[in-house]
């Protein structure tokens, strides 16, 4: 990784993650993207984390934990009106001069680990398929599974403008997102069943732990205040309900944990923007192992960044393969475009 390297990705990040979502972040990565010191200081962080992400989450992190700074002044999570975005880089660069040393320490042992339960919005329409194909209970294996809130899916609401809230109705939170397109998926006025749920991560989140959980909060942009509500409220529900976590890596420990999925169901491993911290050779291995475990049992594989950013579902259904690509999706799920017609 290369100073030039460093500096394409935030360019980058400005242009496909942050425009129309954090002006920000978006403004920031613009103007870190020419900034030497920063440059550097990104440089040494761990390999295979997305640096935008990464480095903004330590510095809302310091923010968070209650850091005296001027910079507090420009992040609408932290003040109720605050100062224009665009006149925020002098004090974000003061800032990291300040606390390079705490940012560092952030950058060498924090790990992205965002999973964005509003995801869940467009996971929905995907087990719903899935349900309907293989007429089996659902066992989930999601990989990067982080604090485990995206295998309680089934536990949420879901309205998507011109439907009548779907899921579990009596939830404590409801998951908007908005159906782009002609196209109009399968979906379930009652979550289909789930019969186990097992989250793999290298670094499993505690969110009984104050310390892990606020530093999945620093990874929500400042700007996403229903992110943040969202986030509380699935939150409320991971003591409730039983999930097996394995700590390790989640390609390794695939074929144990498919192995112990009951005969009457269906292995759905998944994993949402979670490839892209995968090496090719991860990525080669994890459609391989799919594919080997598919000749012995139903499986089904939900995911993107492997190929692209679109949402696949490859799966295996009494031995016969089948191949999609589902849906374009928006990273944090506040719309979906559904691509396919349902039969």
């Amino acid at each position: 990784m290369n100073k030039e390297d460093v500096s394409q990705k935030f360019l980058t990040f400005a242009e496909t993650e942050c425009q129309g979502s954090s002006p920000l972040y978006n403004y920031l990565s613009i103007e870190i993207s020419k900034d030497e010191e920063l440059l550097n200081l990104c440089m040494q962080a761990r390999e295979s984390q997305p640096l935008p992400n990464l480095l903004f989450g330590a510095v809302h992190y310091l923010l968070l934990k209650g850091t005296d700074h001027q910079l507090n002044d420009y992040y609408p999570s932290i003040v109720t009106n605050p100062k224009p975005y665009d006149q925020s880089f002098d004090s974000f660069q003061a800032f990291c001069r300040s606390y390079s040393q705490g940012i560092l320490s952030i950058l060498k042992t924090r790990r992205v680990q965002t999973n964005d339960v509003r995801r869940c919005a467009y996971l929905y329409p995907v087990f719903c398929f899935i349900y309907k194909k293989a007429k089996k209970n659902l066992a989930l294996i999601e990989i990067g599974t982080s604090a485990g809130l995206q295998l309680l899916w089934d536990k949420y609401a879901y309205s998507y403008g011109q439907h009548d809230v779907l899921g579990n109705k009596e939830s404590r939170l409801e998951i908007p997102s908005e159906i782009v397109g002609d196209h109009r998926p399968i979906l379930c006025s009652t979550p289909p069943p789930v019969s186990t749920r097992v989250g793999l991560d290298l670094n499993v989140v505690d969110l009984t732990n104050a310390d892990e959980k606020l530093w999945l909060k620093s990874l929500i942009w400042p700007e996403h205040k229903e992110r943040r509500l969202m986030f509380e409220k699935a939150s409320s529900y991971i003591s409730d309900y039983p999930v097996h976590f394995v700590e390790g890596n989640g390609v390794e420990l695939l074929y144990q944990q498919v192995e112990n999925v009951p005969e009457d169901s269906v292995a759905c491993i998944f994993h949402t923007h979670v490839a892209n911290q995968m090496t090719p050779d991860m990525k080669r291995n994890l459609l391989k192992t799919v594919e080997s475990m598919g000749k012995e049992r139903d499986v089904c594989h939900i995911y993107n960044n492997i190929q692209d950013r679109y949402l696949h579902l490859d799966y295996y259904l009494n031995g016969v393969e089948s191949k999609q690509t589902i849906a374009e999706i928006d990273g944090h799920g506040r719309w979906f475009k559904w691509l396919i017609d349902h039969d």
